[in-house]
């Protein structure tokens, strides 16, 4: 793992794992369970890619005008039917995109050290968290796994995705060897309910909590 950088008294956790594994979940219990705050990376590569932002401006100049909605705005099934099926392409946007999407976290942080805000912890969720070295602003890495049958069902039945579009997904991204070998907590998001990962995210946070405590005490 890289050296950590200074982020003062704010504790922050990076969550990451396959697309499928249901990242999502684990962010919402921990923001209504434990009142983090919450910073998804590819909801704010939908903020750093809105119409006349540098990063729409490299992606347009990049992909073609048209990717682009009538409204101007960068239609994502288009790209991503684009970016997908070559690992080139995919590489190039995310090398506009990322860089942006970590330096909006990086301000996140900062307001959030320099301001009144109460929230006991950040999440920064990334399927990319890794590669892009989040682990330098992160105090832990969480990898959320799930077996490769659950993740396809949950892919066909939420998105609709069929089966060829989630194989070519899951080539593009880290195996499960890789995440286990570079996170130091992983949680198995393989049931259909949501009751065990809810359990696992309860016994880690108790671990922390008595671990801050013996700190302090």
């Amino acid at each position: 793992m890289a050296q950590r950088e200074d982020t003062g008294c704010v504790r922050i956790i990076g969550v990451t794992g396959g697309v499928g594994a249901g990242k999502s979940t684990v962010l919402s219990y921990l923001e209504k369970q434990y009142g983090a705050y919450i910073l998804e990376a590819d909801a704010i590569g939908h903020l750093v890619q809105r119409p006349e932002e540098p990063c729409w401006e490299h992606i347009v100049e990049a992909f073609g005008v048209e990717i682009l909605n009538g409204d101007r705005s960068i239609n994502r099934e288009i790209l991503g039917g684009i970016v997908y099926a070559d690992r080139e392409k995919l590489d190039l946007l995310n090398g506009i995109v990322h860089p942006a999407v970590k330096r909006y976290i990086r301000q996140e942080i900062e307001r959030i050290r320099s301001g009144t805000d109460t929230n006991p912890f950040i999440v920064i969720e990334a399927a990319l968290l890794l590669e892009d070295h989040y682990d330098e602003i992160c105090d832990e890495i969480w990898y959320i796994y799930a077996d490769v049958r659950m993740r396809t069902e949950r892919l066909m039945k939420s998105r609709g995705y069929s089966m060829e579009k989630v194989r070519r997904i899951m080539k593009n991204q880290m195996s499960e060897e890789e995440f286990r070998s570079r996170c130091p907590v992983v949680l198995d998001n393989s049931g259909a309910d949501t009751l065990s990962i809810c359990g696992q995210i309860d016994r880690i946070m108790r671990e922390r909590s008595t671990e801050q405590s013996a700190f302090t005490s």
